[in-house]
């Protein structure tokens, strides 16, 4: 199989969908990877990298798109992507449809086989592939939150441990998954004082074994979200409901009594996000100020982070992208019920049902449709 890896478009998305020693194990399997010049650059990849490992080197994004049989990428594609996608086209990236009507509908006029990294599922029922950029986003919203509780940035000018003689910062975690247990993990590591919310009892029981009393785990309602993000000084949403658009867990009333120059960072705005007044914004102006709320909303966290990302994110997606290769989507799809959960649009029909659910879209099973 020829595989494509373009260069990423979207605002300062540094990462890329195929690292140079994935290149080299599709290739060692016997596949073609043709990869867009200096897509790697934004991870500190270069050309010579990937040629290195047995890639060819394209001019643009349009030769890549019209040879490869199957698109790996890590963002949805952008507008100026859209007439680029083909029939029967293989596209393996993260998608969020559920809340993205306009991509939805530009990969079904394209009759492109999308797979969402997202709703992959293990044996288990974990997102294998949603993991590790859960984790970087996880651990990163701690590290921007500190930043921007700083007050020449607009926060209320506390240091997140505090100093001896005076108290440390005030965090609440709304999510006790991926994300948020990576970010309870580095606000303790700052000795901030932590709570997570949790509709899990297990979940909190585990959190609390792991983490111990110094944690405080709280089940959590709409009375808890409230009382703890009026009483916080940084506020992480980190809920997830897989493939379909996130729950808004923290109200605007909420936020308007919130402390002044508080921090709100909402992990989950590329599922819509789970504050009502979250908006998506970008790595160029990634904060704007509600209620005197600082509000960190950027949809792709794991980008300023790039190498790291990227590498995390191709050791999950290689064993999945060579089953791709090897079997063709059809065969791989039917052997893997959890591969096949990602399977979002196939030929111009919606197969995920919270994803046509969420866009009021007519929904075809999957199996119906790789009959």
């Amino acid at each position: 199989m020829l595989i494509g890896v373009p260069r990423e478009i979207k605002n300062r998305e540094y990462r890329v969908g195929l690292t140079p020693a994935s290149v080299r194990d599709l290739v060692h399997h016997g596949h073609r990877v043709l990869v867009e010049t200096e897509a790697g650059m934004g991870a500190n990849f270069a050309d010579a990298d990937y040629a290195a490992a047995g890639a060819q080197i394209a001019p643009d994004a349009a030769v890549v798109f019209a040879a490869a049989e199957m698109i790996v990428k890590v963002k949805e594609p952008q507008q100026e992507e859209f007439d680029l996608l083909r029939e029967g086209q293989i596209l393996f990236t993260y998608l969020h449809l559920a809340a993205e009507r306009v991509v939805t509908q530009a990969l079904i006029d394209a009759g492109a086989v999308a797979i969402a990294y997202e709703t992959v599922t293990d044996r288990n029922g974990g997102l294998p592939l949603l993991a590790p950029m859960s984790e970087v986003a996880g651990r990163m919203s701690i590290q921007v939150g500190a930043h921007y509780l700083e007050k020449e940035v607009g926060g209320r000018g506390v240091l997140m441990g505090g100093v001896p003689g005076v108290e440390a910062a005030d965090v609440l975690v709304i999510g006790g998954g991926v994300s948020g247990t990576n970010a309870v993990r580095m606000a303790m590591g700052m000795e901030a004082k932590v709570t997570v919310l949790d509709r899990s009892l297990d979940r909190l029981r585990e959190l609390d074994m792991q983490f111990g009393p110094t944690l405080n785990t709280i089940y959590s309602t709409v009375d808890a979200v409230e009382r703890y993000a009026l009483n916080s000084d940084l506020v992480i949403g980190a809920v997830l409901v897989p493939g379909a658009a996130a729950p808004k867990l923290l109200t605007a009333d909420t936020v308007r009594r919130m402390r002044r120059g508080a921090v709100v960072v909402d992990i989950a705005i590329d599922q819509g996000g789970c504050f009502e007044t979250s908006k998506p914004t970008t790595h160029d102006d990634p904060t704007y100020i509600v209620d005197e709320v600082v509000h960190y909303c950027v949809t792709n966290m794991p980008a300023a982070v790039a190498r790291s990302s990227t590498a995390a994110l191709n050791n999950a997606t290689l064993p999945y992208a060579l089953a791709l290769a090897d079997k063709g989507y059809r065969q791989a799809l039917r052997d893997d019920a959890g591969l096949r959960g990602g399977l979002s649009v196939a030929t111009g029909k919606v197969t995920h049902g919270a994803v046509a659910d969420a866009l009021g879209l007519e929904h075809s099973e999957a199996e119906a449709v790789l009959a």
